[in-house]
């Protein structure tokens, strides 16, 4: 199950560790990169300046959303009256806020759309968002000095799942699901309306009759959650259409009226995807005979997403802390991984369920240090570093270890 590939919406793709003579600021004025022959793979050699309209990006692990503009990059031969002495730049403009605020160090993705557009996108050095885009281009950027180039992308290749759709998303490429096979078994269910989070999840996983969780916890998991992510882009797609065609009047649109429609549609999209993973983890948990409490009230009115093997038993003083297990869950936890910090303070080490893939070494290694131990569905395993995914704890393990902790707590209280 999957979502398209890479090449559905890009031809290629470069990716380069940014200079100092790059980056805008005392020690540059130049507002070029350095060494793009190798972007003729993308761009040709233009026999004039090429023009490329592009939305230059700025993102970063503090925010979900990233600081956009629109604008032109230009690529040219400087030497191009020198026969045989061809000399290609990359210009930017010098008022773009994604260069105004890079660093040396910083990583810098330019990928060729489709129609012929670019997006320019730079990350921070050393962060989750930066190896994250380059396992999503599958650029390797950190081992080539350079650029590191991927031209001509072919079908096939790199086929997107859940976490390669959230980036694309945050990028603002929309992922459509290819067909509407299930929209007549949607309406049929439902009814031209959105359904709650717990019943748009229960269809999804009754169309997978045959996936059960004590077979595979990992796989089951994100079947259930790709499964439902395309049954609801399926039934959104069908009902925003008539809501956007009525903003168009006589070749007119209600622009105020539009962005506000767009801005619901992405904030719907963003909170059901977390309360997707909460309600798919419940009906995982209770398929495999997991004790838990969901969303439970702790200290100073803290509110942890999953405590087991219940709460009664947190609040029980003679329950053994050792053998309580707090889960906190986040699609994506960029910096916010910290807010579990504060959760049910009888548990020392917290565990922390994500689907984001890759997350940096120096985050990891912070989270160890906060003793923090993160859960991470199987099959997002890969893109991590060989030392990391040591470390990482999959869902199967930690539904063993939650059951083991649950029957320990109970045989010593039945000592007591």
């Amino acid at each position: 199950m999957d979502f398209g590939d890479l090449a559905d919406h890009f031809d290629g793709v470069a990716a380069k560790i940014l200079s100092t003579v790059e980056t805008v600021g005392r020690s540059s004025n130049q507002h070029e990169l350095d060494g793009v022959k190798a972007l003729q793979g993308l761009f040709g050699r233009p026999a004039e300046r090429l023009k490329i309209p592009t939305r230059f990006l700025l993102v970063s692990d503090d925010s979900d959303e990233p600081v956009a503009e629109d604008g032109t990059l230009t690529f040219y031969d400087a030497r191009i009256n020198i026969p045989k002495r061809s000399e290609y730049r990359l210009y930017y403009p010098a008022s773009v806020e994604a260069m105004k605020r890079a660093k040396p160090g910083d990583v810098v993705f330019i990928a060729k759309q489709r129609n012929g557009d670019a997006l320019f996108i730079v990350a921070p050095s050393e962060s989750s968002i930066a190896a994250q885009l380059d396992w999503l281009f599958g650029t390797d950027v950190l081992q080539h000095r350079g650029f590191s180039v991927r031209s001509g992308l072919e079908a096939g290749h790199d086929s997107l799942g859940l976490t390669a759709m959230y980036l694309l998303d945050m990028l603002g490429i929309a992922i459509e699901p290819a067909n509407n096979d299930w929209l007549p078994r949607i309406l049929d269910k439902f009814g031209p309306r959105f359904p709650t989070s717990a019943e748009f999840g229960a269809f999804a996983r009754s169309t997978l009759p045959d996936l059960h969780p004590a077979d595979d916890p990992d796989k089951v998991l994100m079947a259930w959650m790709e499964q439902e992510e395309i049954l609801f882009r399926t039934l959104e797609r069908h009902l925003a259409t008539d809501t956007l065609d009525a903003l168009y009047s006589d070749g007119h649109v209600d622009v105020d009226r539009f962005i506000e429609v767009s801005l619901s549609l992405h904030n719907r999209r963003k909170s059901r995807a977390g309360k997707g993973l909460e309600n798919q983890l419940i009906a995982l948990f209770d398929a495999l005979d997991v004790r838990h409490t969901f969303n439970p009230v702790t200290e100073n009115r803290a509110r942890p997403d999953f405590i087991f093997p219940g709460i009664d038993e947190y609040r029980d003083p003679g329950f053994p802390a050792l053998d309580l297990t707090m889960l906190g869950v986040k699609t994506t936890c960029k910096d916010r991984w910290r807010q579990v910090l504060s959760e049910a303070k009888r548990i020392e080490y917290k565990h922390l369920l994500t689907l984001e893939s890759p997350i940096s070494p120096a985050q990891t290694e912070e989270m160890q240090v906060h003793r923090v131990q993160l859960v991470i569905p199987r099959s997002l395993h890969e893109p991590y570093k060989p030392g990391q995914r040591e470390w990482l704890m999959s869902v199967d393990e930690f539904v063993a270890m939650a059951k083991e902790r649950d029957r320990g707590g109970r045989l010593q209280g039945s000592l007591i």
